[in-house]
């Protein structure tokens, strides 16, 4: 815009210039030229018949009478005093110190109109020229600037209201491409965001569920054992009652049916923990031959052969490490039934632990996915179970310090890193 300006007083100085600057001049050739013709006259008492000749002037004697007129149109009275009210330049003839007439220029008013034509002229051209650039630079900021601003505030609006299917478009050229691209981003993020916790909430919906269903089998079994040992002892009453292999089974039976709800109550609990982000952890130094202690606790099968466990202090949450070993132990007794085997490396700073089994293992597309909260393989049949236990065992060893993995070997293994203290 300041170009343009530029460029128009440029173009107005030369018009000036080349239209008017010999007209300005002639105020000096004017002078030159009324000397001229009154030395003329006291010399000769006629006009010269040189330059003067293309002027326009005339000659007043000493009573204001016109002595010599060569104007092309003689209907204006020429006097000395219309020509100073008309501003023509004159002067007196002197001879003899006398005033003997006057000599007045008729056609310097005209070519002074003629300039002041031409600068009107000019300054409404660039006046045009200017209102057009206005135009065309209102036209340019309000496509490049307030359009593109408008649109991303309907587009704040849109995504206000929740309607994250809108995408935020984008004009070529725009002067905020990148800046609109980043509110296009962050929509699709927010687009994501949404599907993700919708999703979350329907899992979340479906262990609820899950859940509900799996606590009813064991409350159902519990309660059915309960009321036969209640006919059982009711019918002898004030007898002595022989303890049968077959009440042995049942109160088994409602030990392992209280121990399933607790399990899944338990991971029920951790995984709302988790949640809330009251997941804690208390590590402490331990000798690792506690790792012994904990899968025993677990052991309830006796399937598990365990190696020898290295000399060494770790760096651990005691009950939470019991927690992640609990996990492992039952997933494996649950999904593949066969003999556990432990075994110990030193890892650099860590004490790694592998407990794999014999089982058909994971499909290789799932090993990424069973450690993802309420994550069930596609291949579990009827078998009960909420998709946490992995889950949370990966929680909390990344808590300690530590590692979960998971991959295929003979059948399942599960390595643990725990940190060396």
């Amino acid at each position: 815009m300041a170009l343009l300006v530029l460029l128009l007083a440029a173009g107005l100085f030369a018009v000036v210039k080349f239209t008017g600057t010999d007209d300005f001049s002639q105020n000096n050739d004017d002078v030159l030229l009324l000397n001229e013709i009154a030395h003329q006259m006291v010399l000769y008492d006629m006009p010269p018949e040189n330059a003067a000749s293309e002027r326009e002037y005339v000659i007043l004697d000493r009573n204001g009478n016109v002595i010599y007129d060569n104007r092309s149109d003689v209907s204006e009275a020429i006097t000395a005093t219309t020509a100073m009210q008309k501003r023509y330049p004159y002067t007196y003839i002197i001879e003899n110190n006398q005033i003997t007439g006057s000599v007045v220029l008729t056609d310097s008013k005209k070519r002074f109109d003629r300039l002041r034509t031409n600068i009107i002229a000019v300054y409404c051209v660039c006046g045009f020229l200017l209102i057009g650039a206005a135009a065309a630079f209102g036209a340019y900021i309000r496509k490049t600037i307030l359009l593109p601003f408008a649109k991303m505030k309907a587009f704040a609006s849109y995504v206000a209201a929740g309607d994250l299917d809108r995408p935020l478009e984008m004009d070529q050229g725009n002067l905020f491409g990148a800046f609109s691209e980043s509110f296009d981003i962050m929509r699709e993020e927010l687009k994501a965001s949404r599907a993700r916790e919708l999703s979350l909430q329907k899992k979340e919906r479906e262990l609820i569920a899950s859940l509900s269903h799996d606590l009813k089998t064991p409350v159902t079994g519990i309660k059915s054992t309960s009321e036969l040992m209640a006919a059982v002892f009711s019918q002898n009453e004030g007898k002595e009652i022989t303890v049968t292999e077959d009440m042995i089974a049942k109160m088994n039976n409602v030990y392992k049916r209280a121990d399933e709800i607790a399990l899944l109550v338990g991971d029920l609990f951790s995984s709302t923990l988790e949640d809330l982000g009251e997941f804690k952890v208390k590590c402490a130094d331990e000798n690792a031959a506690v790792i012994a202690q904990i899968v025993s606790e677990y052991d309830d099968r006796g399937l598990v052969r365990i190696s020898e466990i290295p000399q060494v202090i770790v760096h651990m949450d005691k009950l939470r490490l019991a927690q992640v070993i609990g996990n492992i132990i039952s997933n494996s007794y649950k999904y593949a039934g066969t003999p556990i085997d432990i075994s110990f490396r030193l890892d650099e700073s860590f004490l790694e632990v592998a407990v794999s089994d014999s089982g058909p293992g994971v499909p290789e597309d799932e090993i990424a996915l069973i450690t993802g909260k309420f994550y069930r393989g596609k291949e579990q049949g009827d078998k009960e179970g909420s998709g946490l236990g992995l889950y949370i065992a990966r929680i909390l060893m990344d808590k300690m310090g530590g590692e979960l993995s998971v991959w295929n070997e003979k059948g399942l293994c599960v390595t643990l890193l725990i940190p060396l203290s």
